[in-house]
């Protein structure tokens, strides 16, 4: 099962069933925050299907299709990262990530999506992450900046957001260009 350490106050790890609750909690509280940016919101309507989202991903992790995380800050679940696709073929991990409301502003995600990174390139071998953001999602995309991402371009009405289509900035990041302290290269 998929752990990782980022700090001394943040962990990620696969959700298990036990999660359920928390997950649909905090969901259900920034459901209006986060309905900004993700389309799936109106299917969260219960702690069962909280559980499903969970079962699914034990699914695409199995099938090594992609990894899905809770992030874990001093032991509260707080968010949910992971590559949504790992395509092994090329060698490209795709990140999605989501934070909750009251937690946002503390470089939680940050951190996060730091750690993955490494852990995309350093024990995946992955060639390259790509991060796809809403182009009005200035938060989001400020963490794909801070990490050195390069803004690759536009995809035009990339998604469906419950009565609108936004864009897409897609940001990627070759191994070779990943400058993080652990890296042995």
């Amino acid at each position: 099962m998929f752990q990782l350490h980022v700090d001394h106050q943040i962990h990620l790890r696969m959700l298990a069933a036990r999660d359920a609750e928390a997950l649909y909690k905090i969901t259900n509280e920034s459901r209006q925050h986060l309905k900004k940016w993700l389309p799936w919101l109106n299917d969260i309507k219960s702690d069962s299907d909280s559980m499903a989202f969970i079962k699914n991903s034990f699914q695409v992790y199995n099938n090594r299709q992609g990894i899905i995380a809770g992030i874990f800050f001093e032991e509260n679940l707080v968010g949910v990262i992971g590559f949504n696709t790992l395509d092994f073929r090329n060698n490209i991990g795709y990140i999605g990530y989501w934070l909750a409301e009251s937690f946002q502003g503390k470089g939680i995600m940050t951190k996060s999506v730091e750690a993955l990174i490494s852990y995309g390139f350093l024990e995946l071998s992955l060639n390259r992450i790509d991060i796809r953001v809403a182009s009005k999602n200035t938060r989001s995309r400020a963490i794909a900046e801070r990490l050195g991402f390069i803004n690759e371009g536009v995809i035009r009405q990339a998604e469906w957001l419950y009565d609108h289509y936004v864009d897409h900035i897609i940001y990627g990041m070759l191994k070779e260009e990943w400058n993080h302290k652990d890296q042995n290269s």
